[in-house]
């Protein structure tokens, strides 16, 4: 094995036929032995797939879901329990709130059962007729409406959340921690998760919504533990109600930091809606007192708050119209009514701190103040549903909350009607699902790769997106069959920095995406750009980088339709446009080393029936003509920085 081996290593390299490892062995590789470095290092690993210690599965999971413990979701008729809810994540046929056979097409890998800290288990009194509720005027009326049923019980639900919002909800009917009734209801909330976590094969995470929503300013974070129950036992969650909690997100994060110094765990909050929280989910300046941020403030929150929740029920985040009006993809699933009870109307001027893609831009203004960017988040989706049940496929959609689960009615009644305006429930989105890249299906892994933003959201297609950014990618790493390897050694993943800025290079990009086989096939890849000019100013812009078909780009860099083959008549289309795959490198053709950037992918799909098309459909019923039918599914992958000096 020395001259004949070396000699016939020396060939397969003339050839081409050795592996990358020749060059440089692949991340997470260990070195050959020294004694035989030089003869056998093309052939120490062989296997591609041997020695990797970097994430090569994607797990797919709902971050944010709701059960009959959520006061709102029990008053919206909800009565599937968290038990129930793990159970129908993992695949599991149920029966709904309404009495409906209902199944996911493919179990999910992971849940977050979130119901709201606020008055956790005041439901299920209500609903059992707790003598100290029925003593209450409210409390007795509330009560009475449940049981009559229908649209009179959804009413309820209308007038706890208006109650909540304006600081108006019965004290005597409030469910506090440390009382009995909220220690039983957090314990069955652990005592669900722990019964159906099984490591490697589905997780279940403890978890619970903190729902700040002060004069309907939505400020909700979901808030996800590590850790398993004997932990999570050691606190009770925290609420908005004062004096016992705060509805300032500093507040929370002081008691996320109690919650590790006190159990030694680990833990973070999910913000969403930032579309519902009329301009103060990314601010310029504290919502709360009108000061400017400092430095301290956007390292807490960058710690505690990696990921952002971008698309769900209520609407997608991603951008607005309004924001990007050269974006023809920007006004997708769009609520913008107002906040989240519609006590104020939207105003313009504050969609700018509401959106993912302009919270972004925020971020690198703030950091060029702070030296620290607070919005440096990743992006997942998730549904937010309240009923229990995680669907998010067009096919399968149950709605937003009970009072909203399939029918031949439900899309002319309103989701909800406060202040006498309402959401109407053709307008609930058929999203989202949070995909996470790690090693294993555990706790621990799909954890640790939420906190490095090695994640991505989708609109409820289960289509599988990678994403790098570097300084060395070439067209011909767009021809690697296993391009995640080549992703790793030359690059960072999504979530990641790009560092070390060789001088006269533009960063790289290596993007690839794969159909979800129960969706449409891929329309195109998008890279979006944000930086700052040279005046400080938020620029933004959309690059068409690979596409399916023989479409040429116009000289402004649009590109035509992909087409449409939907029937809408049969909520049924054909996958005889798009592709089964794109993979592309870009460079960045307008990079200037001295303007920080951030850069994701979006990836969209063909179109196909919308969830009220499949409505239309099974009930052979017309719906108005101003109700959408098709939609377009896509991915937000989480961005990769470019820092000046870094």
């Amino acid at each position: 094995m020395n001259r004949v081996s070396a000699g016939v290593l020396g060939a397969l390299v003339a050839l081409g036929w050795a592996s990358a490892a020749v060059a440089q062995d692949p991340v997470g590789l260990p070195p050959p032995p020294p004694t035989v470095a030089d003869a056998f290092k093309a052939q120490k690993h062989y296997s591609p797939y041997a020695g990797r210690n970097f994430p090569a599965q994607v797990f797919w999971g709902d971050t944010h879901l709701h059960t009959g413990m959520s006061m709102d979701a029990g008053s919206f008729g909800a009565r599937l329990s968290p038990e129930d809810a793990y159970r129908f994540a993992r695949g599991e046929e149920l029966t709904s709130s309404t009495g409906l056979q209902v199944k996911l097409s493919r179990p999910l890998d992971f849940l977050v059962v979130a119901d709201h800290s606020d008055n956790m288990g005041f439901f299920p009194r209500l609903y059992a007729g707790d003598p100290e509720f029925l003593a209450d005027p409210t409390g007795r009326r509330w009560y009475e409406m449940i049981r009559e049923g229908g649209q009179t019980a959804v009413q309820v639900a209308v007038e706890v959340i208006v109650a909540f919002s304006q600081n108006e909800f019965p004290p005597a009917l409030s469910s506090l921690p440390g009382s009995a009734a909220y220690r039983d209801a957090w314990e069955t909330a652990i005592d669900a998760a722990e019964r159906y976590n099984d490591p490697g094969e589905f997780t279940a995470f403890i978890g619970y919504e903190w729902t700040s929503n002060t004069r309907g300013m939505n400020l909700h974070r979901v808030v996800i533990m590590r850790d398993d129950g004997t932990k999570a036992s050691m606190v009770e969650p925290y609420t908005t109600l004062k004096p016992l909690g705060s509805d300032n997100p500093r507040d929370l994060w002081n008691w996320l930091q109690m919650y590790e110094d006190k159990t030694g765990g680990k833990v973070l909050a999910l913000a969403h809606n930032g579309n519902l929280s009329n301009g103060i989910m990314f601010p310029l300046v504290d919502s709360f007192t009108g000061m400017a941020f400092d430095r301290e403030y956007a390292e807490t929150r960058a710690r505690w708050e990696p990921l952002y929740e971008v698309t769900q029920i209520k609407g997608d985040g991603e951008t607005h119209p309004f924001l990007s009006p050269n974006d023809e993809f920007a006004d997708y699933e769009t609520w913008d009514q107002g906040n989240l009870d519609l006590s104020e109307l939207k105003q313009n001027d504050m969609l700018q701190y509401e959106y993912a893609r302009s919270g972004l831009q925020i971020g690198l203004q703030l950091e060029q103040q702070l030296g620290v960017n607070p919005y440096k988040f990743g992006m997942v989706g998730s549904t937010d549903s309240h009923t229990g049940l995680a669907t998010a496929q067009e096919d399968n959609f149950f709605g937003k909350h009970s009072g909203v689960e399939p029918s031949a009615e439900r899309w002319e009644h309103p989701m909800a009607e406060v202040n006498g305006k309402k959401y109407e429930s053709w307008e609930m989105a058929s999203s989202g699902l949070a995909a996470v890249w790690a090693q294993e299906n555990t706790r621990e892994a799909i954890f640790d790769a939420m906190q490095r933003k090695e994640t991505y959201a989708t609109t409820g297609s289960r289509m599988m997106v990678r994403f790098f950014g570097g300084w060395e990618f070439t067209e011909a790493d767009a021809t690697s069959r296993v391009p995640s390897t080549l992703g790793y050694t030359k690059g960072v993943p999504m979530g990641g920095d790009l560092k070390d800025h060789p001088d006269g290079k533009s960063p790289t990009f290596l993007v690839f995406a794969m159909k979800d086989p129960y969706s449409g096939n891929l329309d195109r890849i998008q890279i979006v750009k944000g930086w700052l000019d040279s005046q400080g100013e938020r620029q933004e812009k959309a690059y068409n980088v690979i596409w399916s078909g023989n479409r040429q780009l116009a000289t402004d860099g649009t590109l035509p339709p992909v087409g449409n083959t939907v029937d809408v008549a049969n909520a049924t289309w054909t996958n005889t446009i798009g592709a089964a795959e794109l993979i592309t490198v870009w460079t960045d053709p307008d990079f200037d080393p001295n303007q920080p950037a951030v850069y994701y992918a979006r990836v969209l799909e063909i179109p196909t029936p919308r969830w009220t098309a499949h409505e239309a459909a099974r009930f052979g019923i017309t719906m108005s003509p101003e109700v959408p039918m098709i939609t377009q599914e896509r991915a937000y992958t989480s961005p990769i920085w470019y820092t000046p000096g870094r």
